[in-house]
């Protein structure tokens, strides 16, 4: 039998073990020979109803052998017998056995439609309240409602989970609203795509001008470039993206958009130059932040006395002086109590920032560090000897009732402390953002680190940027490069690059080092030689620990997918002492380097020291440690600790030995090796090298074309992103 056979199942439900009301995945007991434990998505199935599962067995690492149900069908019973059995199970709420056989002696076999659609009748029953009745009519609804909702859309493969979800929003009104607008499948967290719900629609006649579709195709463009990282768009650009998108008039989208904004279905702001569109959830997180950052304005942390004295006290403890711009930048800190640290490497961020957490504690204000990944947490914890979490963790992520992420932390439950320190904030994002900032008590301090020339946040939003551009906040920007800094020539070209000039490329007794080829090949072989041999026997680095290869892009020959094959094959080759599986066009074995490419708040870890724990979170790079075939789990270990993935959750992991310059952000390596050559020009720019380059902390190494660097360097454009953040900003509040 191969892995992935569909089998079927028929039989009568036995018991529900367990079921999540939010999304509807339910494990429970089949009543035959084997008593087979089945789990999937089975909302509205219970005790005693016959059903049709198909499926295949999958063993778990704990409960043994389960059938892992993809489709089902269900039939309610039909026969006295089989209807006081269901009754009797405890499935409907105020229903238990003594009971059941009253209404089964009083109705017969049309008990089930009766308790449903005539619950006067029912009420007439002793012991049977009016109240009482309409709840079980209700419940039987409900049942009935999601069962013929996912007959409805099963011959548009709308998956299960997708149908709870629905059914959750528009109850027994759920196929009246999908025929009347196909559209409200893709106007939600369904998981339904807007091509899903426009191929719905075609079939069902609706016309390519139809308002419903030209409305929903506006919100489509917008929650699009959300993912782009914008958190709004000009309203001419959305208006001209849209007509092209759908193939329709100008005329017609934009009496569109104007009705969307009348009935505040989305949000437009005017400034002096330009008309942006934000949906409503966006408009309203950038809109908080700005308000909340004024309110800490107005009124600040209590300022701490005798700042030059404590300074001058750490500087002859430690027999240091500190630079004008440092001590600016600790002056601001303890007095204003909201500050935006900014600057790049080797210009004293670090030494600055403990200044300020020391002369905070020995004020003893509670001080919490925290930064976006796992990675960039434990290099703060390492330079200030305090701990820090990242800001999933510190905010204690949990799940809301639609089953998202959301946070315990927040207005009602806030932070317990008096100074709020944020490491890489370049990588967060608004929503984010936003989050923290509805965690952080009034009168608490405030002080953002980062460096504004490394790329943004890999969600929408330009926090960093828009907080040092909107001139309202206190910014700090320390651009003197201290002398010990100036010996490495990562720092040096670092910030060469950024300032537009070429970096040094000939040096070759220093850590940074340039290999000129123009051919793909040689190009290709350098980069495997050196991360198979070459560093090894020069520096005593490997792949795993301490080499990280870092590529513009993902396509073409030098790009991440071809180099992950290329290095998995020459690192971690094919042994039968290897475990091995495939996934896609990807193989995954035992030994190998991998990365966590989105945020999986549910994977469950162990650290060394036993302490358990859940999430792990897009970037953290971890190597394979066991692949089990037969309980369908893998093991990854990320830095202390171990996490197990199902084999459902593989699509979440890539192979790392290169990753893109993007997905390295908030993380370090002892070596650096970067693959340069033509392809897109999307992808060079001033920017991306820069980031690539500070990810370096002992080594950097570029092989490739002299041309693409001079290219790189001269191309100032950042990416392009519209946001709302300075904006609200610098507005100036109605009185």
């Amino acid at each position: 039998m191969q892995d992935n056979e569909l089998l079927e199942l028929c039989a009568t439900v036995e018991t529900i073990i367990y079921r999540n009301e939010s999304n509807g995945y339910t494990v429970l007991e089949l009543d035959d020979e084997d008593e087979t434990t089945a789990v999937g998505i089975m909302p509205d199935v219970s005790p005693g109803e016959n059903v049709r599962l198909i499926g295949v067995f999958k063993p778990h690492a704990s409960y043994g052998m389960q059938f892992s149900v993809q489709t089902y069908e269900k039939t309610m019973p039909e026969d006295i017998a089989g209807i006081l059995s269901y009754l009797s199970s405890g499935s409907i709420k105020g229903i238990g056995p003594a009971t059941a056989a009253t209404l089964v002696r009083e109705f017969g076999e049309a008990t089930l439609d009766v308790l449903m659609n005539e619950p006067d009748r029912v009420a007439k029953i002793k012991g049977i309240s009016a109240k009482k009745a309409n709840d079980i009519s209700s419940q039987l609804k409900e049942n009935s409602g999601i069962r013929e909702l996912m007959l409805y859309l099963s011959e548009y493969d709308i998956q299960p989970s997708s149908v709870v979800k629905i059914y959750k929003v528009f109850g027994t009104r759920a196929v009246q609203e999908i025929e009347h607008n196909p559209y409200c499948l893709s106007d939600g967290d369904f998981g339904v795509s807007f091509e899903k719900a426009d191929s719905i629609a075609i079939k069902k006649g609706k016309a390519p001008d139809d308002r419903l579709r030209v409305r929903a195709g506006l919100a489509y463009v917008l929650a699009h470039n959300l993912g782009n990282g914008h958190t709004c768009l000009p309203q001419d650009r959305l208006l001209e993206t849209t007509c092209n998108f759908l193939g329709i008039d100008p005329d017609i989208t934009a009496a569109a958009l104007e009705e969307m904004i009348a009935d505040e279905a989305l949000i437009r702001y005017e400034n002096s130059a330009r008309s942006y569109i934000f949906s409503t959830e966006m408009f309203a997180s950038e809109s908080y932040i700005a308000q909340r950052l004024k309110m800490m304005m107005l009124f600040p942390a209590v300022q701490i006395p005798d700042i030059d004295k404590h300074i001058e006290a750490i500087e002859n403890y430690n027999e240091i002086t500190y630079a004008s711009m440092q001590k600016e930048a600790i002056t601001q800190a303890l007095s204003r109590g909201l500050l935006v640290l900014t600057g790049g490497p080797g210009t004293g961020k670090t030494t600055t920032l403990n200044a300020i957490i020391k002369i905070l504690k020995d004020k003893g204000q509670k001080v919490i560090l925290c930064a976006p990944t796992g990675r960039a947490a434990q290099r703060m914890s390492e330079v200030t000897g305090d701990e820090a979490k990242t800001i999933h963790r510190l905010l204690e992520v949990a799940w809301d009732k639609d089953d998202r992420p959301a946070f315990k932390k927040n207005e009602k439950n806030m932070l317990k402390c008096d100074a709020l320190i944020i490491d890489e904030v370049s990588m967060v994002d608004a929503r984010l953002f936003e989050s923290v900032m509805r965690a952080l008590p009034m009168g608490c301090r405030l002080i953002l680190v980062g460096d504004s020339n490394q790329l943004p946040s890999v969600g929408a939003g330009n926090v960093l940027d828009d907080l040092i551009t909107s001139g309202v906040i206190p910014v700090v920007q320390l651009n003197e490069i201290f002398r010990q800094s100036m010996e490495s020539l990562i720092v040096t070209n670092a910030h060469k690059i950024v300032n537009g000039d070429m970096p040094e490329l000939k040096v070759r007794d220093k850590d940074f080092f340039f290999l000129p080829s123009e051919n793909k090949a040689v190009i290709r072989k350098t980069v495997v030689d050196l991360c198979s041999t070459r560093l090894c026997k020069a520096y005593g680095y490997d792949v795993f620990n301490n080499i990280q290869i870092l590529a513009p892009g993902r396509k073409g020959e030098l790009g991440v997918t071809e180099l992950n094959s290329t290095l998995q094959s020459v690192i971690n080759p094919e042994s039968d002492d290897k475990t091995e599986i495939t996934s896609g066009k990807r193989v995954f074995r035992e030994g190998d380097k991998v990365m966590q490419t989105r945020n999986n708040y549910d994977l469950l870890w162990v650290k060394d020291d036993g302490e358990t724990g859940e999430g792990i979170f897009n970037g953290e790079i971890g190597v394979i440690e066991s692949i089990s075939k037969r309980s369908r789990i893998i093991k990854v270990r990320f830095d202390d600790k171990t996490a197990s993935y199902d084999f459902d959750f593989i699509p979440d992991l890539d192979l790392a030995y290169a990753t893109t310059v993007h997905k390295s952000q908030g993380n370090e390596f002892d070596a650096v090796v970067m693959p340069l050559y033509r392809g897109s020009p999307m992808l060079y720019y001033r920017n991306l090298l820069y980031t690539a380059v500070t990810r370096a902390k002992k080594l950097m190494i570029i092989v490739g074309s002299y041309e693409i660097i001079q290219k790189m360097v001269a191309n100032n454009r950042k990416n392009k992103r519209y946001s709302g953040l300075r904006f609200f900003l610098t507005e100036q509040d109605e009185e």
